[in-house]
């Protein structure tokens, strides 16, 4: 008998179906502390958790029979995934189930916002009769940004379009085919969507790219009638500043379900009429509910009992039998994929990778899902791994073009990838040296030979004297030490490029000094450890 512990409240659906189900025997304790659930969590093969529970590494000390982990939701910022991995514990999540009534809550806040609802209500009740007070706005025609083009912006998306709005669309990364069969509009120009948006909902994963990425100076960008909703993650509208541009009026509402901190320590949104808060619901319906306690249930029961194995978040490692040069090669192109997410800008329009030498003698599916993972990882806001790269890849509408040859050229074996966008062009080729040297032979047709490893620093210059010595006095100004470098020419060009591997991360006032080289022409920090 497989025993599945619960310990947050699930809908009964999932638990009917976990009694459904031959040889699996559910066990419902809610509201248990972390002391008791390291002692019991051994005693079980499964466990089914929503946001309350917290699976840490002290938790997961001594995983007994624990075989896997089911979230019932999308978030799994409660659970180590890394000490999970660790000790061979399958993660999972539900990705799908919340996806309509994120979006629908998000369409709710719009519609509240534009009609004054809350504050009309509240002065209803308190017996006042304000018509005018409370004179609102159509959705009908009026242009609605969508900041991510994810399964969520997507469903925003359609539900904008049955209210006849005008989209305008923009994705970091990629966009879905189903974008452009819909007829929205999209734009690679962010501050388009800034500058020409009637309402703004933002649909991105929060990280170093997209954490405070609206703020005051984007707020000035906007019409003082615009009014902006965050249905995704805290952190994404930079709090303060949108306190003030409210207060202030630079914008005309508001619109907050998720915060930096949950529950919020700071309530001084209470005091602005013109902003609307509410405690993370997107997801809280009672059919989004019963969706996600179903699918976790089902795929745990599957998982532990050794049946198909649907939305892990964290990957078996490459397999005994695989050869070795595959496990290095899937390395250096997972690094690679990071490498390229971080230097190619737009939309991506292609991809292909070219295996040449002795890594084109094998079978190469597992090298070209880690190239995915690491250009794909940074573009959500859960772990891309082999299990779900195909899916996500999928869904934003890539695929991968791939070719081998078994002919050497310039090294033994070698792994190249290319991925064309609306906006550049971009080549990296790498190898393996004495099966555990990681080596970026070339990048965009300059040859270099850098190590892609902790921190690297990607220069595209000008070929003039005295590069290196400013970039290392730069370097050394700040404390940070050059491990590897690079140095490649295109002397007709009179073009060059850097790429260091660094010992820790440059901040923000070291990257804007070399920004502010004269002969910079961009600079870019890919971290990939």
């Amino acid at each position: 008998m497989y025993k599945i512990l619960i310990t947050d409240k699930l809908a009964h659906e999932g638990i009917d179906l976990l009694n459904r189900i031959e040889g699996v025997e559910p066990v419902v304790k809610t509201g248990i502390g972390a002391e008791e659930l390291t002692e019991i969590i051994g005693d079980y093969d499964g466990l089914i958790i929503r946001s309350g529970t917290k699976v840490t590494a002290d938790v997961l000390a001594k995983p007994g029979k624990l075989k896997g982990i089911a979230r019932a939701g999308v978030g799994v910022d409660n659970i180590d995934i890394a000490e999970a991995t660790r000790k061979g514990i399958l993660v999972m999540n539900t990705p799908g189930g919340n996806t309509l009534s994120a979006a629908e809550h998000t369409m709710a806040l719009m519609l509240a916002m534009s009609r004054n609802v809350v504050g009309a209500c509240t002065t209803l009740k308190a017996g006042a009769w304000d018509r005018k007070k409370y004179i609102g706005n159509q959705l009908n025609n009026k242009i609605l940004g969508v900041i991510g083009l994810g399964r969520i912006g997507m469903a925003v998306v359609k539900m904008g379009l049955g209210f006849n709005m005008r989209i305008l669309g923009y994705d970091p990364f990629a966009v879905p085919k189903e974008a452009e069969e819909l007829g929205l509009e999209i734009t690679d120009d962010l501050e388009r969507i800034y500058r020409e948006a009637d309402y703004i909902s933002v649909h991105v994963p929060r990280n170093e790219q997209t954490l405070n990425m609206i703020s005051t100076e984007q707020f000035k960008m906007m019409k003082p009638t615009v009014r902006i909703v965050n249905c995704a993650r805290g952190g994404i509208i930079n709090e303060d500043d949108l306190y003030d541009a409210l207060k202030v009026g630079t914008i005309a509402g508001a619109a907050l379900d998720v915060f930096t901190k949950e529950p919020p320590e700071n309530t001084r949104f209470a005091d602005l009429d013109n902003c609307l808060v509410t405690p993370h619901l997107g997801a809280s319906t009672a059919e989004a509910q019963i969706e996600v306690a179903v699918e976790a249930a089902q795929i745990l029961a599957d998982a532990i009992k050794g049946g198909p194995i649907k939305n892990a978040l964290n990957a078996p490692s490459i397999g005994a039998k695989a050869p070795p040069i595959v496990g290095q090669y899937s390395e250096l192109a997972r690094r690679i994929g990071s490498v390229m997410s971080t230097i190619t800008t737009g939309h991506v329009k292609g991809i292909q990778v070219q295996y040449r030498g002795a890594i084109a003698d094998v079978s190469v599916a597992m090298v070209t899902a880690s190239f995915s993972i690491g250009l794909l990882q940074k573009h959500f806001d859960l772990p891309v791994n082999i299990v779900n790269v195909g899916v996500l890849a999928k869904e934003r509408g890539i695929s991968i073009d791939e070719t081998k040859n078994t002919e050497a050229q310039d090294v033994a074996s070698s792994f190249m990838a290319t991925v064309v966008t609306d906006k550049v062009s971009r080549t990296i080729r790498g190898t393996v040296f004495g099966g555990n040297l990681l080596r970026i032979i070339e990048i965009d047709g300059f040859n270099v030979e850098v190590t892609p490893a902790g921190t690297m620093l990607v220069i595209f210059n000008d070929d003039k004297p005295g590069v290196i010595g400013c970039v290392g006095t730069v370097c050394g100004k700040h404390g940070i030490n050059i491990s590897t470098m690079g140095v490649g020419q295109k002397a007709q060009e009179h073009k060059a490029i850097l790429a260091v591997s660094l010992d820790k991360e440059p901040g923000a006032e070291a990257v804007k000094e070399l920004q502010s080289l004269e002969f910079v022409n961009e600079i870019y920090v890919c971290k990939l450890d």
